[in-house]
């Protein structure tokens, strides 16, 4: 009895080639799994994401008009020392005179 390697060689390599295609199905398989999950991840940040933007939106919102609230009141103060230091001057001057 005497063992062909040209029978051999063909049928080692078909099964090992059997075994190869199996293993990347498995592997297919779990990495479609895989990204499913990593999809789902994703679809839930975003969803967080678009929650927080509007939070933020709405902060944004506040702060422009506590800003320009401030801003009225600077230029309110500003005016009224204008007003003071303005008629002191015209009193000075017509003192002055």
């Amino acid at each position: 009895m005497t063992v062909n390697l040209e029978v051999l060689l063909p049928i080692i390599l078909y099964i090992v080639l059997i075994i190869f295609v199996i293993a990347l199905i498995v592997l297919v398989i779990r990495l479609i799994k895989t990204l499913g999950k990593v999809d789902q991840v994703l679809d839930d940040v975003n969803q967080k994401m678009v929650k927080v933007d509007g939070l933020f939106d709405m902060i944004d919102k506040v702060t422009d008009y506590a800003a320009s609230i401030s801003d009225k009141v600077v230029s309110g103060i500003t005016n009224a020392i204008h007003f003071i230091v303005g008629k002191r001057k015209k009193k000075g001057s017509r003192n002055d005179e």
